[in-house]
């Protein structure tokens, strides 16, 4: 799962889709934060909850490599990837999306290739809205199965939140993906 070099000058680029053709359940972000475009890897920010919320759901650690740990969510039938393919943002925070120049991914193609994918979970409000805005109205009618849910944002700038009530709000994910 080698990732190549994902920033231009004026925009940054997502990695590609973490999946199984049998997945039942899509995670998404908005877009890799600094640090993860720095390492190359989902969620690399060591303050962001992501890896630990996903341990702590399926029984292993967060300090697993990488690979270990992309391997338990397909293992699990649960892909992972963001709603942009590129977007213009001055540093790492959601809400610094330049709203104009978010450019999606390809969900109609993707949701094709997984078909079994029913659920779709939003890593925060910029994901889902950032979905719903750019994505969801041109999706036809053939995606109509799809269900849509916010979770908390697992980003350390979401600290409104403990992690204890987010990881009670993920739960569904778990609980969802057969």
């Amino acid at each position: 799962m080698g990732h190549q070099r994902v920033t231009t000058a004026a925009h940054d680029r997502c990695f590609p889709p973490v999946s199984r053709r049998d997945a039942t359940v899509l995670i998404l972000g908005s877009l890799p934060g600094r640090k993860s475009l720095e390492l190359q890897q989902y969620y690399a920010h060591p303050q962001n909850a992501f890896w630990k919320i996903i341990a702590n759901l399926f029984g292993t650690a967060s300090s697993l490599p990488y690979t270990q740990r992309l391997k338990i969510l397909t293992a699990n039938r649960i892909a992972l990837w963001d709603v942009c393919a590129a977007a213009e943002r001055p540093g790492s925070l959601d809400s610094s999306i330049v709203p104009h120049s978010a450019v999606p991914n390809d969900f109609a193609a993707f949701f094709r290739a997984h078909p079994r994918i029913r659920r779709v979970y939003f890593n925060g409000q910029k994901a889902e809205e950032l979905f719903r805005h750019r994505v969801l109205p041109g999706l036809g009618a053939e995606f109509g199965r799809l269900r849509y849910e916010r979770l908390p944002s697992t980003s350390p700038a979401h600290a409104g939140m403990t992690f204890a009530k987010k990881l009670d709000r993920w739960q569904g994910i778990k609980e969802t993906r057969t």
